[in-house]
């Protein structure tokens, strides 16, 4: 079922971007709650694209699903889908949506990132091992440019998790398109702070998130 702002006034026009975050039964789908309103911040600050200006939440088995180009995953704890929200995935790719799915355990070990890719291979059993996109790959050059692939995060610097600098992200592409996005990098923490914030910092570090939207809306 999807679930909308209870202060809502109407529902997001046609063209609208929409932050959608899927709702898992099995683990913490709800953390890091300011990730949307900043990078929704983002993408008026820096685009032209028309943005609805509320996070929607929705899950996998919902029928209203397929109205949302983008979708956003996170957590620490176990994935698992239900047969219904498996099948439903593998339509909203295949119908050309994108999901962007963020270990927040920073962790290739971890309960969240073993489950998921667990998830993946049974959704889409092509995609044994989700590869890394190649740096070249046009996600990392269709808004900002990043030459170096995926940008670094502070918890990475910081030795949180598994210790390591993911320099890489893996997908599942469909016909040429990127259809779900992995990350190990824990964006979410990254990201989860209140956008009136971004002006202390050096170097506004939600600029990926654009190039994300921007390959999900344009490609």
């Amino acid at each position: 079922m999807e679930s909308f702002p209870a202060a809502q006034v109407r529902r997001p026009a046609a063209g609208e971007f929409v932050f959608a975050r899927l709702r898992y039964d099995s683990g913490d789908w709800d953390y890091n709650p300011k990730v949307a309103a900043n990078v929704l911040n983002s993408l008026v600050e820096y685009t032209t694209i028309p943005v609805y200006p509320e996070e929607v939440v929705i899950t996998a088995d919902s029928k209203e699903l397929l109205a949302f180009p983008f979708l956003f995953m996170t957590g620490h704890k176990l994935v698992r889908f239900s047969r219904e929200e498996r099948e439903r995935l593998r339509v909203f790719v295949e119908e050309g949506g994108l999901l962007f799915s963020d270990d927040c355990n920073h962790d290739v070990n971890g309960l969240y990132a073993k489950s998921f890719e667990q998830e993946m291979r049974t959704v889409f059993p092509g995609a044994s091992t989700l590869p890394k996109l190649p740096l070249r790959h046009p996600i990392y050059r269709c808004f900002f440019q990043f030459p170096d692939g995926p940008p670094t995060t502070s918890h990475e610097l910081n030795g949180w998790g598994d210790d390591i600098v993911h320099d890489y992200l893996r997908a599942v592409e469909h016909r040429g398109r990127v259809g779900v996005l992995y990350s190990n990098k824990d964006y979410g923490c990254e990201w989860d702070y209140d956008w009136r914030n971004k002006r202390f910092q050096r170097e506004d570090n939600t600029k990926f998130a654009v190039n994300v939207v921007v390959y999900c809306m344009t490609s």
